[in-house]
């Protein structure tokens, strides 16, 4: 009887695929997780003594809808310096609780019942369900291990219809950890603009790329006004729990989504706010250390999984390795759930991340290389005794 009281857009979304796993590997001291994509690392103390004395200060008041200003011109500085991106940081940044908030605020501003918006996969598992919720329908762009995951204009233009509305990117990616060079995106861009599509651009893990720097898809000539560039704190300076995050593009965009913000979240959290400022004076060494640190874990993880036998591409951004576990003849859960439970090792099936990850399973290296090392004992004897 209660049930009918849930609509049926909710009722039909499935829970999520990275927290089932999660759940079932809580609590058990035995099992690895390389399930959830958090740093291990803490906040660095400099950001936590920050907030401490603006806490002691009395800093607990809203701030504007939009964020502190101070923050919000430390963050259109960073984008300039680092991607070439200019927004002028009186409207056309706004600061949000994490970029999950972002996502849905642009969704919900820029999405009607009918409109299709194109997802390459693999992707995170959380895009098509917040596309549902927005009344959008996902169409899967697929992408391949053999082009390193990577975005193809071949792929794009067999999506496209008359109904489409926007591409949805998520580089560096996750699952796959798949970057995508200006190389890459110059024909994404072209089809975008033959098409009139709006771009919302995920760049969460822009800060974590390893053998080239991150270029966002908005940096090419046309592009900035119809692209919504989302971002955040969490991942490259190990800021989870703060949720904080922020989105940019053309002011009439942000407008748009500020208004949504304005009557749901109000504003991000004070003390998020700081953190970030904090971070983003004062913290990019840290960052820069902690990326170093997923480096050498990744070389750790993907050269072990070689060794025993499972085929992996080089993740060259984010914090995940992306194997193929085709050749056991296992579908991705089937083998993910054998892991857990013979092995204690946690892992996400592929599956969950669309139609293009059936075949494999994502594991994050954002743990310490003594549990890497681990990892790979148990994989060994599980493989051993699969194959």
């Amino acid at each position: 009887m209660l049930s009918s009281w849930i609509t049926p857009k909710v009722r039909n979304i499935p829970p999520s695929g990275i927290r089932a796993f999660f759940e079932l590997s809580s609590g058990n001291q035995d099992v690895i997780s390389l399930g959830v994509g958090e740093p291990d690392f803490v906040t660095p103390e400099h950001i936590r003594k920050a907030c401490i004395e603006a806490l002691n200060q009395g800093a607990t008041s809203y701030t504007s809808n939009a964020g502190l200003p101070e923050l919000r011109e430390e963050i259109a500085s960073y984008l300039q310096k680092n991607f070439h991106l200019r927004y002028d940081p009186a409207s056309e940044v706004l600061v949000t609780v994490g970029s999950s908030e972002a996502l849905d605020l642009a969704l919900r501003a820029f999405t009607a019942p009918g409109d299709e918006i194109l997802l390459p996969s693999p992707s995170y598992i959380a895009y098509s369900p917040i596309v549902s919720l927005n009344g959008g329908t996902v169409v899967e762009v697929e992408t391949r291990a053999e082009e390193g995951f990577k975005l193809t204009a071949e792929s794009l233009r067999q999506a496209i219809t008359p109904r489409s509305k926007l591409l949805m990117l998520n580089y560096p990616n996750n699952p796959t950890g798949a970057i995508m060079t200006v190389e890459d995106w110059q024909p994404i861009a072209d089809i975008v603009k033959e098409n009139n599509l709006l771009v919302i651009s995920d760049e969460v893990y822009a800060e974590l790329t390893y053998d080239s720097k991150h270029v966002s898809i908005a940096s090419l000539p046309g592009m900035q006004d119809r692209t919504i560039v989302l971002s955040g704190f969490s991942k490259a300076f190990a800021m989870t729990g703060w949720r904080i995050g922020y989105a940019c593009g053309h002011r009439d965009l942000l407008a748009a989504m500020l208004k949504i913000h304005q009557y749901t979240a109000m504003c991000a959290p004070v003390l998020g706010q700081i953190a970030a400022l904090e971070s983003l004076r004062h913290g990019l060494e840290s960052m820069n250390e902690m990326r170093e640190a997923y480096r050498k874990r990744r070389e750790l993880l993907v050269t072990g999984f070689r060794l025993i036998g499972i085929p992996c591409h080089v993740p060259e951004g984010a914090f995940y390795a992306f194997p193929s576990i085709a050749h056991t003849g296992l579908d991705s859960e089937t083998f993910a759930y054998q892991l857990l439970k013979e092995s204690g090792v946690a892992t996400v099936p592929g599956h969950v991340f669309g139609s293009g990850g059936e075949g494999h399973i994502r594991c994050s290296y954002s743990v310490s290389t003594d549990k890497l090392t681990q990892v790979l004992e148990r994989m060994d004897r599980f493989m051993k005794v699969k194959i």
